[in-house]
C-alpha cells in the first residue's frame, strides 16, 4: 500500500498578544488582560525550558526526516487521511482515525480546547453539524463534551461515538509504530496552550511522528517559541510567489496549501523543494486533482477518499 493569506514578507515579527485558542466573539482591547497573557507566555517558555532539560535536547527534524525524500514531478505523493478515513467512518472519531492510522502514511486531525483546557479532536467552529448543539467546543467542559454523540449523524452503526481527546488519539498512535499524524491547532493558541499539546506528544514518545500545523501565525510563532524542534507546517490558501523566506522565518518543514495555489505558482513549489521544504495539498478527492498536483511533484495529498487514492496510485504509479 502506498504510504502515502496572501503573500507575507520575510520580516514578520511574532505577535505579542496571545488570544485564547477557543472560538469566541472578539472583545474590546483590554490592557490589563494583555499584560497577564504576556506574563503567562513567559511562564510557558520557562516551563518548556525545564521540560527540555529533563528530556535532553532534541534534534530538529527536517522535511526529509518527516516525509521522506521530497517528490519530483510525477512521483507518487504520500496519502494523508483527512480527519481520519471519512469515507468509512465519521470524521475525527476513533474508528475513522484508527482506520487511517492502520492503512496510511499519515492521518490528519483537528484540535480545539474545551472550556477547561482539554485538547479535543473536532473541526467545526460550532457543534451544530455533528451533534445538533449550537454551542462550540470552547463553550463546554470536557466532561460535557464527552456526553455528546458525534457518530449518529453519520449512520446508525456509529451511534454513541464520543469526541476523542487528543490524549486518547496519541495513545492509539503510539501503539502503531509506523503511524504518523498531522495535528491542526485550530485558531490562535498561546505558549501555555501549545505546551499542553507538546507535553502530550512527549509523554507518548511521539517526537518526530506528530507534525503540528495551523493557519494562524500566532499559533506557529507560539510553537516556535516553546518547542522549536517540533516539526510544523503552515496552512495557507495561497502561497507567496517566494515562500522560502517565510518558511525560514517560521522554521517550517512544509506548507499545506490548495491545488489552485500550486498550479498557479509552480515556481514556488520548486523553490521550496530546493530549500528542503515539503508541500502538501488539501483536500483533494478527484482523480483530475490528484493527477494535476502529482504531475508537479507535491509531497502529500490530504484526502477524504484515501482508499480510492491508493487504488488510483496503484494503477498510475505501479510499485508504490
Amino acid at each position: 500500500m502506498t504510504r502515502a493569506f496572501g503573500a507575507i514578507g520575510p520580516t514578520i515579527a511574532p505577535p505579542d498578544v496571545h488570544r485564547d485558542a477557543r472560538p469566541r466573539r472578539r472583545v474590546a482591547f483590554d490592557p490589563p488582560r494583555r499584560i497577564v497573557r504576556v506574563l503567562a507566555g513567559a511562564v510557558g517558555v520557562a516551563a518548556v525550558s525545564t521540560l527540555i532539560f529533563v528530556l535532553g535536547t532534541p534534534t530538529s527534524a527536517t522535511a526529509i526526516d518527516v516525509f521522506g525524500a521530497l517528490r519530483g514531478p510525477g512521483e507518487p505523493a504520500l496519502i494523508i487521511g483527512h480527519r481520519g478515513d471519512r469515507a468509512e467512518a465519521p470524521e475525527n472519531t476513533m474508528p475513522s482515525l484508527e482506520l487511517a492510522m492502520d492503512r496510511l502514511a499519515y492521518v490528519e486531525t483537528d484540535v480545539q480546547l474545551s472550556r477547561d483546557g482539554v485538547p479535543m479532536l473536532f473541526h467545526d467552529t460550532d457543534l451544530e453539524r455533528i451533534t445538533g448543539d449550537p454551542r462550540s467546543v470552547g463553550d463546554l467542559d470536557a466532561e460535557q463534551l464527552d456526553r455528546l454523540d458525534v457518530g449518529a449523524w453519520y449512520g446508525p452503526d456509529f451511534e454513541g461515538e464520543r469526541m476523542p481527546t487528543l490524549e486518547r488519539f496519541l495513545e492509539a498512535l503510539a501503539e502503531r509504530p509506523d503511524a504518523r499524524a498531522l495535528v491542526e491547532l485550530k485558531a490562535d493558541w498561546t505558549n501555555d496552550e501549545v505546551l499542553t499539546v507538546v507535553g502530550l506528544i512527549e509523554r507518548f514518545g511521539l517526537r518526530g511522528r506528530v507534525v503540528l500545523e495551523s493557519f494562524s501565525l500566532e499559533t506557529l510563532f507560539a510553537v516556535q517559541r516553546v518547542s522549536p524542534t517540533t516539526p510544523r507546517i503552515m496552512l495557507i490558501r495561497e502561497l507567496p510567489a517566494d515562500p522560502v523566506p517565510l518558511a525560514e522565518r517560521l522554521g517550517l518543514v512544509g506548507f499545506g496549501t490548495t491545488a489552485k495555489s500550486v498550479t498557479a505558482q509552480p515556481q514556488a513549489l520548486e523553490a521550496l523543494h530546493e530549500a528542503g521544504v515539503a508541500v502538501l495539498c488539501y483536500t483533494l478527492n478527484t482523480e483530475d486533482r490528484w493527477e494535476e498536483v502529482g504531475a508537479l511533484g507535491v509531497d502529500g495529498i490530504i484526502t477524504d477518499e484515501p482508499s480510492e487514492l491508493d487504488e488510483w496510485l496503484a494503477v498510475t504509479a505501479p510499485g508504490t
